[in-house]
């Protein structure tokens, strides 16, 4: 499956997940149905991936931690929260220079609509 109709998967089961439970939930419990509804739809994934980095020759193996790692070619970043701020963008952009990955999804549950709070980056 490309990279388009894995995000186009992805997207689905996360609109199924807020159809469900609706905005105003902690990041925690959108997490975890996520992880229930990616796996009833068989997309392999990763949660809570640890990504370590090195500084100064030393390796730092807790540093962050990514909310998903999808068939290790998609980074899915959540957030329950008001406005997706600028902030959220460059840690997802980050995440994904330090992961060697090409695409992610950026998704915040705490909107009425989902498809207005999925933001898709790339580098």
């Amino acid at each position: 499956m490309d990279r388009d109709d894995l995000a186009g998967r992805v997207i689905g089961a996360a609109i199924a997940v807020h159809k469900h439970l609706g905005p105003g939930l902690l990041e925690s419990a959108y997490e975890t149905c996520l992880a229930i509804e990616l796996r009833h739809l068989g997309i392999p994934f990763e949660r809570q991936k640890i990504l370590p980095i090195t500084y100064r020759d030393e390796d730092i193996n807790d540093a962050y931690r990514i909310d998903f790692v999808i068939n290790n070619e998609l980074i899915l970043e959540l957030k329950a929260v008001e406005t997706l701020m600028p902030i959220h963008t460059a840690q997802t952009l980050t995440y994904l220079r330090l992961a060697n990955i090409k695409t992610a999804l950026l998704i915040n549950f705490n909107v009425p609509l989902l498809r207005d709070g999925i933001k898709r980056l790339s580098l």
